[in-house]
């Protein structure tokens, strides 16, 4: 017995799976069921109580764990995970082979290609919350460049930019933009080194923190 709600005007790849509680196409509150279109690429792997609502496009391969929000005008990439309990709010743009563990959560965001967050990483959008009338001519979210490591439970700023190749160390505040390929640690978020300087805690070596990549 089927024990997942599809609203009007969605696509569904596939070879996808669906568990029990999941709701996908969930109308926002301007819009009625069916006005806007979902896309869901196909061999993806929806778990238990994800809710994607409408106006939303995901390639193929994807996976959440259970009990993801996933909000309306969210594009994502091919081979694209998003953890349980994570918060994807509107206008997010995910690039392929994307990994966002547990708890994150991204608002306005631009993730580039193979870029990793690490549990309870928190973009914010808004420099100024509750105070003009006109605050919504400033919202905007970070940039993260291709390949990035964001550690866990970083926090970082509206507007900022994060290069290709960088690496956040945990518990990280991220107030300034961070360059290409360099390190950064602490509250406020300081660069320490070159991502080509980074050692291995057991082996001591040289590498690159994220799927081998070259620097």
């Amino acid at each position: 017995m089927k024990k997942y709600q599809v609203y009007k005007n969605v696509k569904i790849g596939k070879d996808t799976k669906i568990e029990d509680g999941v709701i996908i196409g969930l109308p926002p509150t301007d819009k009625i069921n069916g006005e806007l279109s979902t896309i869901i690429g196909e061999n993806t792997y929806i778990r238990a109580n994800t809710i994607i609502y409408a106006g939303v496009t995901i390639g193929k391969n994807f996976q959440t764990g259970p009990n993801v929000l996933i909000r309306e005008n969210n594009t994502i990439g091919n081979n694209v995970v998003v953890w349980h309990g994570s918060t994807l709010n509107p206008d997010n743009v995910i690039g392929d082979n994307c990994r966002i563990h547990a708890g994150c959560f991204l608002e306005m965001v631009t993730l580039g290609k193979s870029v990793f967050l690490g549990p309870r990483v928190t973009f914010t959008n808004d420099p100024h919350p509750m105070l003009p009338v006109n605050f919504k001519e400033c919202l905007k979210g970070a940039t993260v460049g291709d390949s990035a490591v964001i550690g866990g439970n970083v926090t970082i700023l509206p507007h900022i930019k994060i290069g290709g190749k960088a690496v956040i160390g945990a518990g990280s505040v991220v107030v300034k933009n961070i360059s290409s390929s360099k390190v950064a640690v602490g509250n406020p978020a300081k660069v320490i080194k070159s991502v080509s300087e980074l050692k291995c805690i057991k082996s001591g070596k040289i590498h690159y923190p994220y799927r081998n990549k070259k620097i």
